[in-house]
This record gives C-alpha cells, sequence and structure tokens, in this order.
C-alpha cells in the first residue's frame, strides 16, 4: 500500500508538479484545490501527510490546520507558503505541523521532508502503541517490567526527573528511547510546557542549525523570513535531541555553547537570547564507538551524559519478552475485535528464544500480525513469523544478529509483495534506512 500525500494548493501548477514527482517518488497523491475539497475529504480515508498552502482563496490554511489535526490527529501537516513569518510558524508548530516550507522550494527537500514526516508518523504510532502497554510501568506493581536493567532504568527516572540536569538515553533502535523520554517530562516540574523532539538523522545539514536555533532572513538560499528555532518553541518545557549522534560535528560545536552560556543565536543573527529548556538526548549508537569514529563530540558527551539511562535490547533481558507480548496481545485484540487469551506454551518459548534485532518496537509488530493471522482462541507457535535458527544457518557469513536482522527485512518484503514502503513503515524504519540495508545484504527485493 502507497503512503498517501494530500495536496491541498490552489495554485494548479504547483498542485501537478508536487504530484508528479510524488508519484515518481511511490507515493499516492491526493490533490485539491481549496479548503471545501479537503473538508469534504474528512469522511474518506486519512492521509499520511498533508501538504497545505496556507494561502487558500476559501479558508485560510492556519484555520483548517486545527481541523486537520482534529479529524486526523495523527497525520503530519507540512505548510507550504509563499509569505511565512516568525509569528506564522510559531502558531502553525502550536497547532501541530510537522514542518514550516517556504515557496519556492527545492523538490528533494520537500521529498526529504516527506520521508521523514511519514517516519515520525509511523514512529509515533509504534511509540503510542508502546506507550499504552506501559502506561502502568511506574505504578509499583506493573507485571510489565519484571528484569533488573529496566527495573533499574524505572527508579533512575523516578530519581532525575524532577531536576533539570541533562539526560542523555542510550540503546539499540526500537527499545523504547522516546518512552522514557516522554516519561521524563511528564514527571518533571516542567510538564505543563512543550515536549519538542527533533530527529537528528532526519533533517539535512542546511536545515537543521536553523530548525534548532531559528534563522533570520536572507541567512541562507531559500529563507525568505524569520524562523523561530525549536530552543525558543521549547521555552519552559523539554527539548529531546534524537540520534543526537548524527547531528552534524559543527552543529554540535555550535550546540555546545548554547548549553554552556544558555543562549541561542539564530543562523545569520547578530544578537542572541537566553533560553529555558531542558535537554534530552537519544542515540542508538554506543557512545564510545560515536566518538572514536568521530561523530559525536567527547566534550558534548560530558556535557550531556552526566546522567545516562541505557535501556538494554530484549536479547538481553528476556524475563521482559513474554509480559509484553501479552500487553501488546490484550491491545491489538481489543482492538480488532478479537477474544484471543494468550500464548501457547510452545509460542512464549519461540518468542523467549528469539533475539529481536528490532528490539520492542519487532515484538509490537509481530504481536500484531499474529494476532491477524491466528484462528484460535490462542496464539500457536506456527502464527509467529519468526525464524531464528534459519536466519543463523542460511547466512553463515553474518553475525548472528546481522543474519536475523536480513532474515526479518526478507520476510517483511515477502509479508508486503515487496512493497519497499510499507516494508518500512512495519518496520519502523525511513526508507533511506531500508534501502541502505537491503544494498548492505544483497538482498534481491
Amino acid at each position: 500500500m502507497k503512503a498517501k500525500i494530500m495536496i491541498v494548493e490552489d495554485a494548479e501548477g504547483i498542485r501537478e508538479m508536487v504530484g508528479t514527482f510524488l508519484q515518481r517518488a511511490e507515493y499516492e497523491p491526493l490533490p485539491k484545490a481549496n479548503a471545501a475539497e479537503l473538508l469534504a475529504s474528512f469522511s474518506g480515508e486519512q492521509p499520511d501527510v498533508v501538504l497545505l498552502d496556507l494561502g487558500l482563496p476559501d479558508i485560510n490554511g492556519m484555520e483548517l490546520l486545527p481541523k486537520i489535526k482534529k479529524q486526523w490527529p495523527d497525520t503530519e501537516v507540512i505548510i507550504l507558503t509563499g509569505s511565512g513569518t516568525d509569528d506564522k510558524m510559531k502558531e502553525a508548530k502550536k497547532l501541530g505541523a510537522y514542518y514550516f516550507l517556504a515557496k519556492p522550494f527545492d523538490s528533494e527537500i520537500l521529498l526529504l521532508l516527506v520521508e521523514n514526516a511519514l517516519e515520525v508518523r509511523w514512529k509515533n504510532q509504534a511509540t503510542d502503541s508502546l506507550r499504552q502497554a506501559l502506561a502502568t510501568m511506574c505504578g509499583g506493581e506493573s507485571p510489565i517490567f519484571q528484569s533488573q536493567p529496566m527495573k533499574a532504568a524505572v527508579r533512575t527516572v523516578e530519581r532525575v526527573a524532577p531536576s533539570d540536569v541533562s539526560i542523555l538515553i542510550t540503546g539499540e533502535s526500537g527499545t523504547g528511547k522516546e518512552v522514557i523520554a516522554d516519561l521524563i517530562h511528564t514527571s518533571s516540574p516542567r510538564n505543563k510546557g512543550p515536549l519538542i523532539k527533533i530527529n537528528c538523522a532526519a533533517l539535512p545539514r542546511e536545515l537543521i542549525e536553523s530548525e534548532l536555533f531559528g534563522s533570520v532572513k536572507g541567512s541562507f538560499t531559500g529563507s525568505t523570513g524569520d524562523r523561530e528555532g525549536l530552543f525558543r518553541l521549547a521555552e519552559g518545557g523539554t527539548l529531546l535531541l534524537d540520534e543526537i549522534s548524527e547531528m552534524p560535528i559543527d552543529t554540535q560545536s555550535k550546540l555546545l555553547r548554547v548549553l554552556q552560556e544558555k543562549e541561542v543565536r539564530p543562523v545569520g543573527g547578530r544578537t542572541s537570547y537566553k533560553t529555558d529548556c531542558r535537554i534530552l538526548a537519544a542515540t542508538n549508537r554506543p557512545t564510545e564507538e560515536a566518538i572514536k569514529a568521530g561523530k559525536l563530540r567527547e566534550d558534548l558527551f560530558y556535557r550531556i551524559g552526566a546522567i545516562t539511562i541505557h535501556l538494554p535490547p530484549l536479547r538481553d533481558r528476556r524475563e521482559d519478552i513474554v509480559p509484553l507480548a501479552v500487553a501488546f496481545l490484550k491491545r491489538f485484540s481489543a482492538q480488532s475485535g478479537r477474544n484471543i487469551s494468550g500464548f501457547s506454551d510452545a509460542a512464549r518459548e519461540a518468542l523467549r528464544s528469539f533475539d529481536w534485532p528490532g528490539n520492542v518496537r519487532q515484538l509490537q509488530n509481530e504481536i500484531q500480525r499474529a494476532v491477524l493471522m491466528c484462528e484460535g482462541a490462542t496464539v500457536e507457535e506456527k502464527d509467529l513469523s519468526i525464524l531464528a535458527s534459519a536466519a543463523s544457518q542460511e547466512n553463515p557469513d553474518l553475525t548472528l544478529m546481522e543474519a536475523m536482522e536480513r532474515n526479518t527485512i526478507l520476510q517483511m518484503l515477502k509479508e508486503t509483495n515487496g512493497n519497499k514502503l510499507e516494508t518500512a513503515k512495519r518496520l519502523g524504519i525511513g526508507r533511506q534506512t531500508l534501502y541502505n540495508k537491503i544494498k548492505m545484504y544483497n538482498i534481491e527485493a
């Protein structure tokens, strides 16, 4: 199934041009010429992303934005405008816009933003499900976490959340780092302020500094107005810098100065302003490895990593696998109207034995699939798609983890009939990340 991208734009030439390169990128464009056509589509299928022009002839795009987010809360909205201002951008962000892009725009940048917005949408869906499954994890009697490492992580969150100290959250992809960041924010005195998140790997070099620190009109190509950065939008709240080791090194240097001086200077600006937000950072790279590889400044690490919370992979905390699977089973069974009571002994053993290279996110997707495939009142081993032993035997030149990751990608490509976009969605990764892994593992899709 192709991702659906709605284009709400009254200029026919722009609408057709955007639709054409979306089709070439294997997306399904849904063109709308005005607000009336958009509102009429509310009764239809939900789009994954909406590209919304502010200057529509019948209703201003800024008035439409809250209506879109109310009707489709998890649809990401990218604002397109020929007359962007700092105030409009700030308002759009507060109303839930993913990004505010000035016209004229580069088609490659727009496509990158669409892909990143899709990745955020899919990741948020996975995070929301995980968040609901773990909603009681600090309630004292929660059966979710049985392993000592995760119990220790939760205790650390409870101790440090009330402070303003910067915290680094580490762990492989899919271990729940964003859920921990949410928990820290909601358990802190800043919980009435915003929690702003940025994926440092998701934006190109020419945009990330403007997004973080803000920029003044004319400071770089395509800068048609002043931009308010995320530090200012996170004022009084929390700013999560996800995948911080993927941030360009020169940007890390500027970030370090901001953290030391508590002042932010917009790109191209001559004056700085004070900033007051708590910094959380996350990375899926081992920090020592990232520092040695030149991906993470050592001085920045010491600044943000005074408190580090590490989330171990599922293979290192197998006591948590079945309780998590049971929590996901209850959720997905209720969603699909199925009355599935639990797992057979063989299925439980298969779940415990698998190494889960995609961690909690992969486990969640596996249980969601099992609920759909299950024919009886109990999930049996045959309802599961995990094939750990076959993965290691068929690929002797790969490490066990690489072989299992390759097998997981192959399995998902088979289930989606080779649809890479849908495969990336189910795996909870970006399409470019999937392409890189297909190339690395020499997979013929």
